[in-house]
């Protein structure tokens, strides 16, 4: 299984491989990109080995070629560890790959996606070899995932049909235990990235007189940067830390723009908090009648949804009820079931195209 070190790609990777580890699957974690930082090595070696590879992520280089090396490393890293399944967490990853076992590719996001919520467009020239990547990697690989509806809509849209395309959504491991919640709002993200609309909760802390907190790096890998000027910024906290936040606070909210899933309010909804969510397709279809909604492009929008839940505490007990409630759809053991499902599929379509 590929992981990298950022973001919500090796919570994925590493909640699921526990999950399959309990299901009896065995991983080999195959790294990729900036490398993990002590700590994070040291939860993924309990879960299986992890090998880093000399090879960037796609959306961390702008020369396509120095991708071409991905396939090889990882036919080597199959046979060595004699694996029956490569199960790849970027798409682009599978272009080229010839392989005796079958391939599972996974779409947590992409390039030419974020491009089509944020600029409406396809991807700049510098970015368009992307598309044509991505393609080849969807075609190589025996099934593709899609983490939710919204995102399988986005992938065909942006790609055209993809005859193998799944959606198996993510998880979390949080308990649902009660905690006593504090008088402030809460949000986690990666900050630098602009689809995470940082900026729009920032201008909410200059109109509602609530305390806006927020965790999360402003600074991002390609030199991505974002400045906090009227919220809390608390800058980058560990997992544990992060989540006694969402425990602690009345509000968890999310301004994003773009979401493939949306990790960080499933991890909310599961500690109970209130929800208020952008008003986009991927929070409509999971946490619709269980979250409040607001405009992602008006601060105003927030701010109103952050003083109506502050000013009910019936309405604000009720939603955060309401959202830990639908987080239990979301568990371990369905999204293993799930991928377990996949997996043997994928396994089938091999033995029959190989004969």
């Amino acid at each position: 299984m590929t992981i990298d070190a950022i973001g919500g790609l090796r919570r994925y990777a590493m909640d699921l491989a526990r999950a399959l580890k309990e299901a009896n699957v065995e991983t080999v974690f195959a790294g990729l990109g900036p490398r993990l930082s002590t700590q994070q090595m040291r939860e993924a070696t309990a879960i299986g080995p992890c090998i880093w590879l000399d090879a960037p992520l796609d959306w961390m280089t702008d020369r396509e070629d120095h991708l071409d090396v991905i396939p090889e490393l990882l036919r080597e890293l199959a046979d060595k560890h004699m694996v029956d399944l490569l199960h790849l967490n970027l798409p682009s990853q599978a272009a080229g790959l010839v392989s005796d076992v079958p391939i599972v590719a996974v779409s947590h996001s992409c390039v030419v996606t974020w491009f089509e919520a944020m600029r409406g467009a396809r991807p700049s020239a510098d970015w368009s070899w992307q598309a044509d990547r991505n393609r080849s990697g969807f075609d190589c690989a025996d099934i593709v995932i899609a983490p939710s509806r919204s995102h399988a809509g986005a992938l065909t849209r942006c790609y055209g049909a993809i005859p193998n395309l799944e959606i198996v959504h993510n998880c979390t491991w949080l308990s649902a235990a009660p905690t006593v919640r504090e008088n402030f709002v809460f949000a986690a993200g990666r900050w630098w990235d602009e689809g995470k609309n940082g900026a729009l909760l920032d201008r909410v802390a200059t109109i509602t007189n609530r305390r806006i907190v927020m965790a999360g790096p402003l600074e991002g890998p390609a030199g991505q940067h974002l400045t906090i000027g009227h919220a809390e910024h608390l800058g980058e906290r560990s997992y544990p830390e992060t989540v006694a936040l969402m425990r602690r606070a009345g509000i968890v909210v999310s301004p994003s723009l773009y979401e493939p899933f949306g990790l960080a309010a499933l991890e909310a909804a599961r500690t109970g908090a209130a929800l208020v969510l952008a008003d986009i397709p991927i929070y409509r279809e999971l946490w619709n009648g269980a979250a409040l909604f607001a405009d992602p492009h008006d601060p105003a929008s927030f701010a109103d949804a952050i003083d109506c839940l502050t000013a009910d505490e019936d309405m604000r007990t009720g939603l955060g009820f309401l959202a830990q409630q639908r987080s239990g759809q979301f568990s371990p053991a369905a999204q293993c079931e799930a991928i377990l499902r996949v997996y043997a599929q994928a396994m089938a379509s091999t033995r029959i195209a190989t004969g």
